[in-house]
């Protein structure tokens, strides 16, 4: 059993992150998980409830055996890393409320695993997805709505939970638009005539009421759309065009990334539109090869003009 005060403990670090604003419902949700399961190894590898005084005590040794045991028990690297770096978040926070070293907890380290790459779509492809699109829903409005998330996806390189979280106050666009990205953080993102263009089309045909309060988008029942429905729209295009499963809506989001730097494009302006904190998820979202960098070096650094 977990000690009441690990629990309270616990409940305080999730309400404290929640109040900062920087995490989102389901976020907190595999923290709390990822933490009840350390928390669980604990008490079980101790033989004893831990308290405040004895998770202060943990030890190297300690965080292998729990790295140890989540391995044995089926856990991928991936998700290992996932839940180390929520126990050493935690602990980053104990110990600065409790005042004790958590050096062994902090200096535990994960295996290394391969990220997947994300696979952009070409730009023909892109082109034939947001051609097909129209064609895709039963009622105008509708398939007017799919061409403007879309559009926005591709051609602003917003995230899907942010196009959906947009508000009628975001109506009409102008050439720029603030988008509030993971962590709260605000960027400007400029945007395209034909973006313009489809969500104008799309508000024209909604039958619901636009306001400056309200969703957006919508989906058939009056409500603000889900990321479901998107997907499930595309999943139907991409069958139709016979695309593979990777042509997905965040695929869109890589997309612009890539294309605009295949047109020569600078990676940290790339980056900044993007709202990403590293440029090396950048690099991966843009499929960065060997080749394109000694090609930018090539052009660039002076010996390589020289």
């Amino acid at each position: 059993m977990i000690s009441d005060a690990a629990r309270a403990a616990l409940a305080d670090w999730l309400a404290a992150i929640k109040a900062q604003g920087g995490a989102a419902d389901h976020t907190l949700d595999a923290y709390a998980r990822d933490l009840r399961a350390f928390l669980t190894f604990m008490t079980a590898h101790h033989g004893a409830s831990q308290g405040l005084g004895a998770l202060a005590r943990i030890s190297t040794a300690d965080m292998r055996a729990f790295m140890a045991h989540e391995r044995a028990a089926g856990l991928g690297p991936r998700s290992l890393a996932r839940r180390l770096s929520a126990v050493r978040s935690f602990y980053r926070w104990l110990s600065e409320r409790e005042g004790f070293e958590p050096t062994a907890v902090l200096s535990a380290r994960a295996p290394k695993y391969l990220r997947k790459l994300p696979r952009p779509l070409s730009e023909g492809a892109a082109r034939d997805v947001l051609d097909t699109l129209d064609t895709q829903a039963p009622e105008p409005w509708v398939a007017a709505r799919d061409v403007a998330v879309v559009t926005l996806l591709y051609g602003c390189g917003l995230r899907i939970s942010e196009a959906l979280g947009l508000n009628g106050a975001a109506h009409p666009m102008g050439d720029t638009l603030r988008i509030t990205g993971k962590g709260g953080k605000e960027r400007l993102v400029p945007v395209i005539a034909p973006a313009r263009d489809a969500v104008t089309a799309y508000a024209r045909l909604c039958p619901y009421p636009v306001t400056p309060r309200g969703p957006l988008f919508f989906g058939v029942r009056g409500r603000r759309l889900g990321a479901r429905a998107v997907q499930k729209t595309m999943a139907q295009t991409r069958a139709q065009l016979g695309l593979p499963p990777s042509a997905t809506p965040h695929a869109l989001r890589h997309s612009f990334a890539t294309h605009l730097l295949n047109a020569g494009g600078d990676l940290r302006a790339i980056q900044e539109l993007l709202g990403h904190a590293s440029l090396s998820t950048t690099e991966a979202y843009t499929g960065v090869d060997t080749a394109r960098l000694m090609e930018v070096y090539a052009r660039a650094h002076p010996q390589g003009r020289g």
